[in-house]
Parts: C-alpha cells; sequence; structure tokens
C-alpha cells in the first residue's frame, strides 16, 4: 500500500526532499543542487536520487520560489491591466514614498505593467457602491480589441470603489473571456475586495502576472508527478501557512510569492510545540538568507503587510517572516571607510562559497566557518568537497590584509558581523512587537542555523537552543505539516458604535457558505473543516488596522471593542479607552484539516557517544583553537547528553556546541542545547 508523504522545498542553493513513512513516522532526508533555469528539472533529479518510486506517495506537498523569482527577474508573460478612467496610474504614483527616503538617487523599481499596456475604461462606482457613470460597453469592446491584438496573457481588471460594488468588473471580465478566451484574468473585487486603491491594485496585477507563470509549473508538475505513479493532487504551500490545489493555485497565483519562507516557520513552530515550548523564534539560515518568525502562545503571526518589491504591496495574508541576506554564502567586504559588512550580496549556488573551488574569490560565511573549524571539508554526504587552504586565501585577501588582521581573527569578524545582523532581525520581529526573547526558544535550522544558532541565544538571552533531528531540510518538513486554508476577507467601513451585530453576524455566514464551497471542492470532509473570525478593527483617524479574532455566532460589538484595546495595547504599548473605534474588515480563515502522520519517537537506548574524529575549532569564548570531538548525527540516541565543546556533523547540517554547555537530544532527537544553565 502507498504509505510515503513528500515534501519538496527549492531554496537559492538546495532543492531539499522530505520523505515521511506514514506507518513507523521514520523520516528520511535527500538535498540536490538547485537549478535556477528550470527548478523543475532539480526537483525530478532529486526524487530520482532520492530513490522514490511515486506509485508509493500518498501524498507531495512542495513550497516553491518560482512565483517570488518572477517578480524579482521579472520574468513573465506580457500583461495588461484595464482601470477607470482616470485612474491608470495609482500603482506608478504609490503613495508616493520611498524605501531610502534620503536617497535621492534610488528610485523605485518600475510598475509589473508599463503604462502603454494600462488601458482605461468610462465608468465610475461610488464609496456607497452606486453607478455614478454607466460602465461603457462599447469602449470594453475596443479594449478587448487591442489586448487582443497585442497577444497579452494576463490581465488585471482595477475599477474604483468595486469592493463595494463589482458589477461593472464582472461585465468587464465577461467581455474579456468573449474576446480572449485563453487569457488569464483577475479582478481586483475578487482577488482584494478592500479599499485603499493602491493595495488593491497592486495585489491584482501580481496575481494577475503570476497566474500565467505559476499555472504552466504546477501544470508540467502534476504531469510530470502523474506519469511517475501519483494518484492524487498535487499540494502547493502559500504564503498564509496552507496548500492549495493546481486549480486553485492558478486562480490565486499571488499567494505563492512568498510560499518558500512559509514552510520553515511553519516546521518551527510544531518542533517547538513537541518539546513544549509555546513561544518560540524560528532561525532559518540557508545558503543565501535568512528568515525569522515567531511563535507566540503556539500562534504564527499574520501579516498583510509584505511585498517582494518595495512599493508593490501585497495584501493576502501570510506568515509574518522578516528576511535578511544573511546565508552561508553571503559575500564578506570592506568598504572604502574600512567598515567590514557581511551580505546582502551572496554568492549563491553558482558559484558558490569560495571554498567550492567554483571561481569565487571573496570571502563567505561558509569560508568562514570552515577557517575556523566548526567546518568539516565537506557538505551534503559528501557531495561538495571544502576546501580550507582556498578559503582561508578568500579570507586573508578579503578582509584580514584590509584590516591588518591575522586570518582566523579575520573570520571571528565575518562570523560575528553576520551574527549581529541576525540578532537585529530577531529583535525587530521579537521586542519591536513586544515580546522579550528571554520567553521564547529558537528554533536554529536551515542548512547554517545550527552553526550560528548559540552565538545568537547569548547574545539575546534565550535560554533554550532547539536543533531539528534535519536541520537542513526543515524547511520541507514543514509542507508536510500544513492544512489546506483560504482567507477570505470583506470590507465593512463602518463606527463601531454604530454597527448591528446582526449585520456582521450574516456577513460572516455568507463568507463561511462561500468558505465551505471551496473547501468541498477541493475534497475536504464537513468534520475537517475549521472557520476562524477576526475583525480588523482601528481608533477612529487611523489608517492602519489590527485584526482582532471573534467568537461565532457573533453578539456583542462592545467584547470585540474591549479585546482590541488589549491587543493595541500589547502591540503598541498603548491604548485610549475613551477613544471611539472603527471597524474596517471582515476576515474569514477556511481551513481544511488534512491528517498528519506523526514523527517517530525514540527510545533511550544507554549506548555511549564515541567521537568520530577531531579537529581544532576556535570558539567565541576561549581564546585559540581547542581540540574538539566530533560527533555524528546518525550515532546519537534519544536520552544522548552531549558536553561542549562538540561539533556535530550529518548530511544536511553542523550544529556547534560551543565549551561550557549542555546538549540533550530528546526523544523525536532534536538537540536541545541550554544556554542559560551557562549563564547561571
Amino acid at each position: 500500500m502507498p504509505n510515503l508523504r513528500v515534501a519538496v522545498d527549492i531554496g537559492g542553493t538546495f532543492t531539499d526532499i522530505c520523505i515521511l513513512d506514514e506507518a513507523s513516522g521514520q523520516i528520511r532526508v535527500a538535498k540536490t543542487a538547485s537549478t535556477p533555469d528550470d527548478p523543475l528539472e532539480g526537483t525530478m533529479r532529486g526524487l530520482t536520487e532520492a530513490g522514490i518510486d511515486l506509485k508509493d506517495v500518498t501524498l507531495f506537498s512542495h513550497g516553491t520560489t518560482i512565483a517570488t523569482n518572477a517578480l524579482l527577474t521579472r520574468r513573465f508573460p506580457s500583461s495588461a491591466m484595464v482601470c477607470t478612467k482616470g485612474y491608470r496610474d495609482v500603482i506608478e504614483i504609490r503613495r508616493a514614498n520611498k524605501e531610502e527616503l534620503w536617497d535621492t538617487y534610488k528610485d523605485v523599481a518600475p510598475p509589473y505593467i508599463r503604462r502603454r499596456d494600462r488601458l482605461v475604461v468610462n465608468e465610475r462606482i461610488d464609496h456607497a457602491g452606486r453607478v455614478v457613470t454607466p460602465f461603457d460597453e462599447a469602449e470594453a469592446r475596443e479594449v478587448a480589441r487591442i489586448l487582443k491584438k497585442r497577444g497579452v496573457e494576463a490581465v488585471a481588471v482595477c475599477f474604483m470603489n468595486s469592493y463595494m460594488n463589482p458589477a461593472h468588473e464582472l461585465r468587464m471580465r465577461e467581455i474579456l473571456e468573449d474576446e480572449l478566451p485563453e487569457v488569464q484574468i483577475s479582478t481586483s473585487s475578487e482577488t482584494l475586495p478592500e479599499i485603499f486603491e493602491h493595495e488593491r491594485f497592486s495585489t491584482t496585477v501580481v496575481n494577475a502576472i503570476l497566474s500565467p507563470v505559476v499555472g504552466r509549473y504546477v501544470t508540467r508538475m502534476s504531469d510530470q508527478l502523474k506519469d511517475g505513479g501519483y494518484k492524487s493532487d498535487l499540494l502547493m504551500l502559500h504564503s498564509g501557512g496552507g496548500v492549495m490545489t493546481p486549480a486553485t493555485a492558478k486562480h490565486f497565483a499571488g499567494r505563492l510569492a512568498g510560499s518558500g519562507i512559509a514552510a520553515g516557520a511553519i516546521a518551527s513552530r510544531h518542533i517547538a510545540t513537541l518539546c513544549g515550548f509555546e513561544n518560540a523564534i524560528g532561525l532559518d539560515m540557508g545558503g543565501t538568507s535568512c528568515d525569522v518568525s515567531l511563535v507566540s502562545g503556539g500562534e504564527l503571526r499574520i501579516t498583510r503587510d509584505w511585498h517582494i518589491e518595495f512599493g508593490y504591496p501585497i495584501r493576502f495574508p501570510s506568515i509574518e517572516v522578516l528576511s535578511i541576506g544573511a546565508g552561508g554564502g553571503s559575500l564578506a567586504w570592506v568598504d572604502d571607510a574600512g567598515a567590514l559588512h557581511n551580505g546582502p550580496q551572496s554568492a549563491g549556488a553558482d558559484p558558490g562559497p569560495a571554498c567550492y573551488g567554483h571561481g569565487n574569490t571573496v570571502p563567505t560565511n561558509t569560508d568562514a566557518n570552515l577557517v575556523l573549524g566548526r567546518l568539516g571539508t565537506s557538505l551534503a554526504g559528501g557531495q561538495i568537497t571544502l576546501d580550507r587552504a582556498v578559503a582561508e586565501t578568500a579570507v586573508r585577501t578579503g578582509v584580514a590584509e584590509p584590516l591588518k588582521l591575522d586570518v582566523a581573527a579575520a573570520a571571528q569578524a565575518i562570523v560575528s558581523v553576520a551574527n549581529a545582523n541576525m540578532a537585529d532581525a530577531v529583535r525587530l520581529i521579537s521586542i519591536s512587537r513586544g515580546y522579550d526573547p528571554r520567553d521564547f526558544a529558537l528554533v536554529a535550522f536551515g542548512g547554517a542555523g545550527a552553526l550560528h544558532g548559540v552565538a545568537l541565544a547569548k547574545e539575546l538571552s534565550i535560554p533554550t537552543v532547539i536543533v531539528p533531528p534535519n536541520p537542513g531540510v526543515t524547511s520541507a518538513l514543514g509542507c508536510l505539516l500544513v492544512d489546506i486554508r483560504h482567507d477570505l476577507a470583506q470590507s465593512y467601513l463602518m463606527p463601531a458604535a454604530e454597527a448591528d451585530p446582526r449585520d456582521i453576524e450574516e456577513k460572516f455566514a455568507d463568507m463561511e457558505g462561500e468558505a465551505r464551497s471551496r473547501l468541498e471542492k477541493e475534497g475536504v470532509r464537513a468534520e475537517d473543516m475549521v472557520l476562524q473570525r477576526a475583525i480588523d478593527m482601528m481608533y477612529q483617524g487611523q489608517w492602519r488596522s489590527l485584526a482582532v479574532p471573534v467568537a461565532a455566532p457573533f453578539i456583542s460589538v462592545d467584547q470585540a471593542i474591549a479585546a482590541f484595546h488589549n491587543d493595541h495595547e500589547r502591540e503598541y504599548a498603548f491604548r485610549r479607552d475613551d477613544a471611539p473605534v472603527d471597524l474596517f474588515r471582515l476576515n474569514l480563515t477556511a481551513v481544511g484539516v488534512t491528517q498528519k502522520a506523526e514523527l517517530a519517537r525514540h527510545k533511550a537506548n544507554g549506548t555511549t557517544l564515541k567521537p568520530h574524529a577531531t579537529r581544532a575549532v576556535s570558539f567565541d569564548e576561549v581564546e585559540g583553537p581547542v581540540e574538539t570531538p566530533v560527533y555524528l548525527h546518525k550515532d546519537i540516541s534519544a536520552g544522548t547528553a552531549i558536553e561542549g565543546p562538540a561539533i556535530i556533523e550529518q548530511l544536511d547540517s553542523t550544529t556547534v556546541v560551543p565549551p561550557g554547555l549542555h546538549a540533550e537530544a530528546d526523544e523525536w532527537l532534536n538537540i536541545r542545547i541550554f544556554v542559560s544553565e551557562a549563564a547561571t
């Protein structure tokens, strides 16, 4: 009987594959080099190398960067936008702000759709949904004719105030479908039915231009999996932390723009929960970037304020993940003033760090860790050999000589700057949000997370570091731990004091009907549906809102207001109980719970852990290199105690346990490093 669950996470350097046996809960992993020109090529090669027979697979889940990369590289098909006359420049005017406020030479990137392809139709609906100017069908037909002649593959239809009355957008869609039956069409009233035209238009444009890219990708992957014997739906991880079937992914392609980073956050929450921690910070440090997430009370933070390129917001709900350019391949460089920097530039998969021997001569974090002895001379189970001499040369010429340091001190400086950058990212997602890192555990994963986790924990006074059993493929594991999820929203602009709870309940009921319909089409049983409500609220005069969870049925506006005051105080450190409150939006999260196999638990066998080798390793805590035992993770069993200094090596990562620290392997083979014990 088919008994395997497979997850694939494509990163900038490696494609990670996680295989879970449903019967035993055992996990095995595989890594293969990513293929940026065609990510699917690396995925299918990895499945072959892992010896996976797709006939034995019951579930295939996939986190992909295909949408993110399309936006970053602007490699998407010819697209167009149809707007209300007079509003074609909304996405170019934006909010009239800049990412670098004081840099007069740095401009915001141009819109995804150029001005000549933003066409207009005479129509107008007012703020209350009343028709002010009738829809001009003759102009609409002419616009459709022009777009057909230009051969566009995607169209975003964005009319003013369509969130209050979508009639004109729906008619425009019908005309476009008549004239251009093969073209992907996204309407703003369906994609993001809310006020603030720039955010609504921008999200709709992103959704439209990605639809052909995502559609072709999921179709190709589904076909290749089917040809190999896989019989179920391919599940695509989206930014909100759930999965979508290919049919839904084609329709809401913009949701995949944050697909890759969501998986790691989900996995870190699961691992922290297994270990008994409701509060956890996830540190996913890979080859190119470092992604930081936060779990409070067992729940991941969700945001609607995010983008791939500044100035072009994507307002789909997304797990809040802060990404910085700090990975194993991040380049270390000295500026003209003699200051040392780390990233955000990266050596990537090709040519990679200098020690890969593929032509790069600029030192990276991987080179620095190799020089310090924290890394051995091979990665990915021997697939990649590291040349320490080349790494030393890169560190010497790139950092040591310009700063007049010896090679070891320069390598340590490179790592210290990387750690400082990551510590700042953790502070932004924790302290600046009102959370104390001392109340959290740090889940360190990714190919390089376990190398740096303890240093960050010490910097931030985090008491415990958890290193998962397979750190380098933890994001792939996250793809196996998610449910089908849809996020629906409806504008509801009204002073809270005037709101009728019966009207709010009626609108929630309508959204729940649509949500159940979507889940039914994806094969979710009624008993596996979970519907969660929230209302976006704000103090009168504000324009940023805060989502407040509410119960069903909704019976009390006063209770929602009280909850808003409490949440506002925690988020922003102040509250105004005497100030009037406005309602902004009704939100519904619809979850289709999927069956999840439990991870295998291991029993302590009392085996004494013996080092595989020893090598000289430099640590922050002591001067000069220390002869350090090197253990193999496969030799570690539940209950194994490890005293620092120690290095733990495995296929996908290396863990550093500094001198004076105690670590233990738990029943799931997570390595828990107790930082606070050393400080007391």
